[in-house]
């Protein structure tokens, strides 16, 4: 496994980042104990880098990861959407205690869409930046699906690490094309940025391109590692042979090639729109009293499915 350090930060990080996203409550949903164990499968084969966020609730599975790995060197990078000081001090706090640690690497500002939201998240910052200086977190970062953030962002002194959306399609980008999002992460990598990317395949949308999608991005010289969720230890191997430039096993590819997934809208659905509301990448819609989903846009995320106050969203 090859590793580098964030830009001009002190982490040096996996080019494999655990995305925790996908074995938690918003998509797989599995147990906690096997959760942890495809978790610590990842971080026993070098894996040292792992991406949640408070909306995820994935914390239990990470420090149950942490409980039983032998691996003692892990990086963990979490986001919040609080836009206050004190709602941000406590979600800082609130990971470091589900956590079970004592720092945590890197804290960003979660899915920021516009120059205007990072203003409107100032506060935020400010906590993450005396955060910092408190010794609690070691990076201050944002995630984003837009082109405008990473521009910003890029000169923002206060923001060290940025996690973009990068896949060979530009899917999930909300304003540009994949080249846009290629020149804006190249001028923050060049500010000395860390950059690490996120949904390589498209939210699993580009499963059945596999191989091109993880080369593509593999072979950006401005991206320091890559985010991708994984929900079995069959997977975990196929992606650490991918990164390490190895071939995987036929058989286990044909295994993980014959798995698909879908956005599953149970049938009690109310048709209330507050997903549709919420669906950064407008893949959600009513139509007859029900929630529909345009495939096209969709990238299995997940987050679509906390605001379903009967909880018929699900990924499966």
């Amino acid at each position: 496994m090859e590793y580098y350090y964030l830009g001009k930060t002190n982490l040096k990080v996996s080019k494999l980042c655990f995305g925790s996203l996908t074995v938690g409550p918003l998509q797989a949903n599995l147990p906690i104990e096997d959760g942890a164990k495809i978790i610590a499968h990842a971080f026993d084969k070098g894996v040292n880098f792992i991406d949640t966020a408070k909306l995820y609730k994935t914390y239990p599975y990470i420090k149950r990861a942490l409980e039983i790995t032998k691996n003692k060197n892990i990086i963990i990078s979490s986001k919040s959407y609080d836009y206050t000081y004190e709602g941000m001090k406590e979600s800082v706090q609130e990971a470091l205690e589900c956590l079970g640690v004592k720092k945590i690497g890197i804290f960003m500002l979660h899915e920021q869409e516009s120059r205007l939201t990072l203003k409107g998240h100032w506060d935020a910052l400010r906590y993450l930046v005396d955060a910092k200086k408190m010794g609690l977190i070691e990076a201050v970062g944002v995630s984003t699906h837009a082109v405008e953030v990473v521009e910003a962002a890029a000169t923002i002194p206060e923001i060290e690490v940025i996690h973009p959306i990068v896949n060979i399609k530009g899917l999930g980008i909300i304003d540009g094309t994949i080249d846009d999002m290629l020149k804006a992460i190249k001028f923050a990598y060049v500010n000395g940025k860390g950059i690490f990317a996120m949904k390589p395949l498209g939210g699993g949308n580009l499963l059945n391109s596999y191989d091109e999608c993880l080369e593509f991005v593999l072979n950006i010289p401005y991206v320091h590692s890559i985010a991708l969720g994984m929900q079995s230890i069959e997977e975990v191997d196929a992606n650490i042979a991918k990164f390490n430039g190895n071939e995987i096993d036929e058989n286990l590819r044909n295994k993980l090639k014959n798995k698909k997934k879908r956005l599953l809208i149970e049938d009690w659905c109310s048709g209330c729109g507050k997903c549709a509301e919420a669906c950064p990448n407008n893949a959600l819609f009513i139509n007859e009293n029900s929630a529909r989903v345009n495939l096209e846009k969709c990238l299995l995320c997940g987050y679509c499915s906390q605001y379903c106050r009967d909880f018929c969203i699900k990924i499966v």
